[in-house]
């Protein structure tokens, strides 16, 4: 066969996606997907199911204030100037009149006062950076107390938990950069976590300051990274984010009709984006709201910058506050050691914090290696029926709350007229004693609610009729629940222990389980043994209550 003929084998492709465009817009849009393939793509993508619950939302939340964010942080750069040089303010706001600053000060107080909107779009800009990683966070929230991070979507969880720190570390850059006395209190107290850290500390410090605290390449850098460096790493985790959703497709709630394999919901197109549009300018909305009648981050009230000067009440925004409650509540302890002094009461919190936050990173594989569950899991658990996973999740909401209290010791004492010292003693018992006494109050109300579902399943509901049967006897008339109760409160899934293999072979050999399998083994009796579930109700159970004389 020549080379010729083998070339021509196949049909060709076809040259339009019309037969005859109907106008001059049709066509361009014709000649582009005949390039760029978008019909074929948008015709598989937009016409994707999704499920319609509240609860959703609080992802697209985070999406719409992220967009916020890039949008008010644009029209700021125009006018902010990431610049240390010191200069003499002399603009329109007169307590200021007179006094050196850098420049970074300046331009944020002319944002503030000269520039059309600036003061506003500053306001929108910081309210959507709180409700950005608070919405993350009751996110990621949902997704943990619901199991939808189970296979496939443990990748995921992993990049959602990125976008969680990384937003937290923006936002403390952001507040940074305007070099005002409170952002500076801050860069010092950072600055003091870095010098904490044995051996590496001092050359980190210089590689991020440029020389001695402040000096004058902090605001640029802070400038580069807030702007370029994590928003850049964000844009690509989100992008990566929202494609696994559409991969893996939504997960949804339990109900009739809802199985493993198909997704109960309306179409992304027309419906769901119509309501996803009107959802974003709601949030806008709000947020705009706020801000023009809340005020945030004051800095002409604060005054620029001097090392000389730590402001009163001074705090961080709240999603760092739980690190500042670990700096203040540890004891001032301190090691010499070859001639060199280990600040253990900085260091030793230096090394919690980042431990609290990899704890949520990591559970999903951590559950994954306890259960030893393989499958694909679409639909989501009710969390009274996985009590240890919800309490160990409460757990770590109360350790988070503890530690918020102790980063706040100083406005408690004063707004509430108590003694600090007996907050902070407080705080550092209760950073032990809280979360587990969180962990058994939760686990408790979970299982006691698992036991009214299968009362109610064996029993039906409470009518709140009082019948007297023929021998005298006052009895509550009780009605059988409709069928989709039944199957919601039935649905869910009830895993087994892990067993330990058996103790000798098929030849009679001895074998010793290892450590790990007796440490997997013992969580695993934690999590589906006798007192981690209550047995769900069963069909005979239920046929043969319903069916009797017994049943009122």
């Amino acid at each position: 066969m020549s080379s010729a003929s083998s070339t021509t084998t196949g049909a060709a492709k076809p040259s339009s996606t019309r037969a005859k465009p109907a106008n001059k817009w049709e066509a361009a849009a014709d000649w582009t997907d005949g390039r760029l393939g978008i019909y074929s793509l948008a015709k598989a993508n937009l016409r994707k199911i999704f499920p319609d619950h509240w609860s959703f939302m609080l992802g697209e939340i985070c999406l719409y204030t992220f967009v916020i964010i890039i949008l008010t942080g644009v029209y700021l750069t125009l006018f902010f100037k990431p610049s240390m040089a010191e200069v003499v303010y002399d603009g329109s706001y007169v307590p200021l009149k007179g006094i050196p600053m850098s420049e970074a000060y300046a331009s944020t107080v002319d944002i503030s006062f000269e520039v059309r909107g600036g003061l506003l779009i500053r306001q929108i800009h910081h309210w959507a950076a709180l409700v950005f990683v608070a919405a993350m966070l009751v996110h990621m929230m949902r997704v943990f107390f619901t199991g939808a991070f189970r296979k496939p979507r443990e990748i995921n969880w992993v990049f959602g938990f990125l976008l969680l720190v990384l937003g937290m570390f923006d936002g403390f850059f952001g507040y940074s950069l305007p070099d005002d006395l409170l952002s500076g209190t801050g860069i010092r107290f950072m600055e003091g976590a870095i010098l904490a850290v044995p051996l590496v500390g001092t050359y980190v410090q210089m590689f991020l300051f440029g020389g001695e605290f402040p000096g004058h390449d902090i605001v640029p850098r802070f400038f580069t990274i807030h702007v370029l460096l994590i928003p850049g790493i964000m844009l690509g985790l989100l992008v990566a984010h929202l494609i696994l959703v559409f991969y893996h497709k939504h997960t949804q709630w339990a109900g009739p009709g809802k199985t493993e394999k198909n997704v109960v919901g309306m179409p992304l197109m027309p419906v769901y984006m119509a309501k996803a549009g009107g959802f974003f300018f709601l949030v806008f909305g709000l947020i705009a709201v706020i801000s023009a009648i809340a005020t945030i981050n004051p800095i002409w009230a604060y005054g620029p910058y001097r090392p000389d000067q730590v402001s009163t009440d001074a705090q961080p925004d709240w999603y760092m506050g739980f690190s500042e409650g670990l700096i203040r509540v540890m004891p001032g302890w301190e090691i010499d050691l070859w001639g060199h002094t280990l600040n253990l009461g900085v260091f030793v919190p230096l090394m919690i914090f980042p431990l609290v936050l990899v704890a949520i990173a990591v559970y999903p594989f951590i559950e994954g290696w306890i259960t030893g569950d393989k499958r694909e899991h679409h639909i989501l658990d009710r969390p009274r029926n996985a009590p240890v996973r919800t309490a160990l999740g409460a757990a770590w909401i109360s350790l988070y709350l503890v530690l918020l209290m102790g980063g706040g010791n100083d406005l408690f004492a004063t707004h509430l007229h108590l003694s600090i010292n007996s907050i902070t003693y407080f705080v550092r018992v209760g950073f032990f004693v809280v979360p587990v006494i969180t962990f058994i109050v939760t686990k408790r109300w979970c299982l006691g609610l698992q036991r009214r579902d299968k009362e109610k399943v064996l029993h039906g509901r409470e009518t709140g009729v009082i019948k007297r049967l023929p021998h005298g006897e006052f009895i509550e008339v009780h009605a059988q629940l409709p069928q989709k109760d039944l199957y919601k409160l039935t649905a869910h899934e009830q895993n087994q222990p892990v067993e330990l293999p058996a103790q000798t072979d098929e030849n009679g050999v001895a074998r010793k389980a290892g450590v790990l399998t007796r440490t997997r083994a013992k969580l695993s009796r934690g999590f589906y043994g006798e007192g981690g579930q209550i047995p769900k109700p069963t069909a005979e159970e239920h046929h043969e209550i319903t069916s009797g004389h017994g049943h009122h």
